[in-house]
């Protein structure tokens, strides 16, 4: 049975901007690889390249940035993440216990901290030659240069997607911590070869800007995988549909369920709509730092049910994705 199910992506959405957070350290993550390698794309891998995508994102092409068309569901094709040891690279001043959040289905975050700068909004230009967005988040990482987000927001309808930036703190056209341009684009397997949304996770490397590292710049958020399920997370995101108009970072909070329709994903009360894809979900966040464990992202909703936002859980799949990230070279 086919069920229907819309994709997050859209156009121009708002952060906040705060002082940076140091860099986490790594040390405490798994840094073996797990199987089946993730699939890759370089983006823009030179230094004429990348001064071409920055200049071709002016202000007003970012304000025209349209949503992605969702892609069909495809029947008895989605199968499950693989489960492998807990793994954890904490981010700065991680939170000592997990915090109990109260539900939230969708407001303004008005805290501020590291959340405001790691989160942003991610660019590009698809096969067809639209402008869109997602969102994503600056996570620790070894060469301090990796971005998480949707595998729809590197790779829709067989392509990976080209002009790829991240703008951390974007705000109705400031770029207060500059315009990062992706140098190499991955995602999964599952994501890559028939677009599960059990796998819809993917990563960018982004090149320093002016010498420095995007995590030396915004800090970075920590990150968790083969974590137990039905936990208090909080999710953010940059919805830009009704009724919400992509001016504010928005959140949802509350304990995340199991999908019980069709997918192995996680589930969470939440009315963020287009321009979410790609946000953070976080365990162990800290309001008073902004600071926490991203261990799901925005992926997508099903029509019937406007009121669940969807992630695909992070298993074996999703830390090769960012394992071989972490380990790329950012040139």
């Amino acid at each position: 049975m086919h069920r229907r199910f819309a994709v997050l992506s859209t156009a121009v959405v708002l952060t906040v901007a705060l002082a940076p957070t140091s860099t986490a350290d790594t040390s405490t993550a798994d840094t073996r690889a797990p199987r089946p390698r993730p699939a890759q794309q370089g983006a823009a891998d030179t230094a004429a390249e990348r001064r071409q995508v920055l200049t071709y994102w002016t202000e007003s092409r970012m304000e025209a940035a349209q949503p992605l068309k969702a892609p069909a569901p495809k029947a008895g094709t989605a199968g499950e993440p693989e489960r492998g040891a807990p793994s954890t690279a904490p981010s700065t001043a991680l939170p000592t216990r997990e915090l109990q959040a109260a539900r939230t289905p969708g407001e303004a975050w008005t805290g501020g901290g590291a959340v405001a700068r790691t989160t942003g909004r991610v660019f590009f230009t698809t096969q067809g030659g639209r402008n869109s967005s997602c969102s994503g988040t600056a996570v620790t990482s070894a060469n301090k240069s990796v971005v998480l987000t949707a595998g729809h927001c590197v790779k829709m309808s067989g392509a990976f997607h080209t002009n790829w930036v991240f703008v951390p703190g974007y705000d109705r056209g400031s770029r207060p911590f500059g315009t990062w341009a992706a140098t190499r684009l991955l995602t999964t397997p599952q994501w890559n070869a028939r677009e599960d949304v059990n796998f819809d996770v993917a990563a960018a490397v982004v090149a320093p800007l002016d010498g420095r590292a995007l995590v030396d710049v915004v800090g970075g958020q920590g990150v968790a995988f083969n974590q137990p399920r039905r936990r208090q997370m909080y999710a953010f995101g940059y919805p830009a549909l009704a009724p919400y108009d992509g001016s504010k970072l928005i959140h949802c909070s509350g304990r995340a369920f199991d999908d019980f329709v069709g997918t192995g994903d996680l589930g969470l009360t939440c009315n963020m709509t287009g321009g979410s894809s790609g946000g953070p979900w976080m365990l162990n966040f800290a309001e008073s730092t902004g600071l926490g464990t991203l261990n799901s992202v925005n992926s997508f909703k099903y029509s019937f049910a406007p009121n669940w936002m969807l992630g695909p859980y992070f298993g074996n799949e999703a830390q090769a994705v960012y394992q071989s990230a972490q380990t790329a070279s950012v040139l």
